[in-house]
């Protein structure tokens, strides 16, 4: 197996660690001049073409070709330098790329560079009280102005990510009660900054409120354009499905998986269990579906290099990183014994890694289900492999009836 990259990718690794050295260079900046040095880097990075290389320039992106390779070595070296790559977050990994596929000219004019520049925070307005994993039986309900300008929007949505500091959201609404579930349902882009909206924080079982928290928001009368609905009206599950896609592919990071097996050994060697032979055995069992997960990966990278289609093993990279995830937690609960039953350091405060020794691993035991959820929840996604990728009939009781 040849794991190099060529010559080529060398080179420009070479000139990537070029900028780096003379580019960034924080030194102990904090606070608003850290955040200044960022943005300045990043419009500087992107000029360069080294950020932002799939959004067109006139939407504040670098517009480079399409080359896997390269992208693989910036993200390597950036990593190393610790510099920062493109804004994080919903906005970046999702409705940007929903956008460039589905949005309207107008769409991308007012949203993009902000978005990249960090100026507009998006929440995702898609679960509700009682519709999950199931996106389309929601409820909040959009009808027409009497002069079918706008949108008004009445109902609730639940456990959004960054909704104590979002300033817009991209949400799934029915505009169409009466039709199948699938096909009643619009995309809707919303400005959060309005009276009719209400947002409140989600207090979690650690004890934990404020800005990084789940919040839920209330919609009484809210109003969106027209014009900021993406794609067909009642079609917004089908646009739906181009930002779960993004998603998908954000989570299944084999890097991260990676890093938390290396945690979970420190941990049994920390514990004195490391030569336990049942541990060793079930450190071996993980260690085989981190590999599994990294080397498919490394799969998936070469099929894109050479313009190949890698097939349907592509659907299943998030949900074995999601169980692989889960039991590396279950394991470190069980090598932390008691210690697991102490509350987190920071509880209640609004401040979190605050942890040390084993209590360092409460968040991510308790956060590990989180995964069978974002992006769609395991089951889903397992309907998709054997649907999309395996050719399974959705339904086999009816399909043996037909």
């Amino acid at each position: 197996m040849d794991l190099s990259y060529g010559e080529d990718a060398e080179r420009f690794r070479g000139e990537v660690r070029s900028f780096l050295k003379e580019a960034w260079q924080p030194g102990g900046a904090r606070g608003a001049e850290l955040a200044e040095l960022i943005r300045a880097f990043r419009r500087r990075a992107t000029d360069q073409g080294y950020l932002y290389r799939a959004i067109p320039r006139q939407y504040g992106g670098s517009q480079q070709p399409v080359d896997v390779v390269r992208a693989q070595v910036i993200r390597e070296e950036f990593s190393k330098a610790r510099a920062p790559m493109e804004v994080g977050g919903n906005g970046m990994s999702m409705l940007v790329p929903t956008l460039l596929e589905r949005g309207t000219d107008e769409q991308k004019d007012l949203f993009l560079r902000k978005t990249i520049e960090g100026d507009y925070v998006w929440g995702q307005g898609y679960s509700e009280p009682g519709s999950g994993s199931d996106l389309a039986s929601v409820r909040t309900r959009a009808e027409l102005s009497p002069d079918g300008s706008k949108w008004i929007i009445n109902g609730q949505k639940i456990w959004t990510s960054q909704g104590g500091y979002a300033t817009h959201m991209f949400m799934l609404v029915r505009t169409e009660p009466d039709a199948p579930k699938h096909d009643g349902i619009t995309y809707l882009l919303l400005d959060l900054n309005q009276p009719g909206v209400t947002r409140r924080p989600i207090r979690q079982m650690t004890g934990e409120g404020g800005r990084n928290t789940f919040y839920e928001f209330f919609f009484d009368n809210a109003e969106t354009p027209v014009s900021l609905q993406v794609g067909e009206r009642g079609k917004g599950w089908y646009v739906s499905r181009t930002t779960l896609k993004h998603e998908r592919a954000t989570i299944g990071s084999a890097d991260g998986l990676g890093r938390q097996f290396s945690k979970l050994v420190e941990l049994a060697q920390e514990m004195g269990r490391s030569k336990d032979p049942i541990v060793r055995d079930r450190l071996a069992q993980i260690e085989g579906a981190v590999m599994a997960h990294r080397y498919t990966s490394f799969r998936l990278f070469s099929c894109n290099a050479a313009g190949e289609d890698p097939g349907p093993v592509q659907l299943m990279m998030k949900l074995l990183l999601t169980e692989t995830g889960h039991e590396i937690a279950l394991l470190a609960q069980e090598l932390i014994g008691e210690a697991g039953l102490t509350e987190p350091a920071g509880a209640g405060s609004g401040q979190t890694n605050m942890a040390r020794g084993p209590n360092k691993w409460l968040d991510q035991i308790m956060g590990s289900l989180g995964n069978s959820i974002a992006g769609g929840a395991s089951n889903i996604q397992r309907n998709i492999i054997g649907e999309r990728g395996l050719g399974l009939p959705r339904d086999l009781a009816l399909s043996a009836e037909k």
